[in-house]
């Protein structure tokens, strides 16, 4: 099974695909590890993004999608472009997509931390939160 973390920051989601065998950890490459919304007022761009993120789902054979949930208010809350990203991942029918918010991570982390340290797995630094979720969400099997 191969999940698809993604965290969404701004205007784009960040994604990292990890899949989960006999208790090993596996982190396949992936073509697209970032995916912009450049004009979210328009609708053909959504849609756009939404095919882009399904055929990504498709190719990669992905069946779970876990996404780090954002508040909807306070000082940290997401903006209208995130939750417009986020709209379009749960509305792809061909994956099932599951939010983790802030507590649910830390919990899951303190009881199974990570095998290794994030350094050591060789995705860009801006992955790390699309990692974190992916991991959280193969360690609830």
């Amino acid at each position: 099974m191969i999940t698809c973390g993604v965290e969404i920051k701004g205007s784009e989601a960040i994604l990292c695909l990890m899949s989960k065998e006999d208790g090993l950890f596996q982190i396949p490459d992936c073509r697209q590890i970032r995916l912009p919304l450049n004009n979210p007022n328009d609708s053909e761009n959504i849609r756009k993004l939404q095919f882009t993120l399904k055929k990504l789902f498709e190719d990669y054979k992905v069946t779970q999608v876990a996404i780090k949930e954002r508040p909807t208010k306070g000082k940290f809350a997401g903006g209208a472009v995130g939750f417009k990203i986020e709209a379009a991942l749960q509305l792809i029918d061909s994956v099932q997509v599951d939010l983790f918010n802030s507590s649910k991570i830390k919990e899951t982390l303190q009881n199974s931390p990570l095998p290794i340290p994030f350094k050591a797995t060789g995705l860009k630094a801006f992955q790390e939160g699309a990692f974190t979720v992916a991991y959280v969400a193969l360690s609830q099997d």
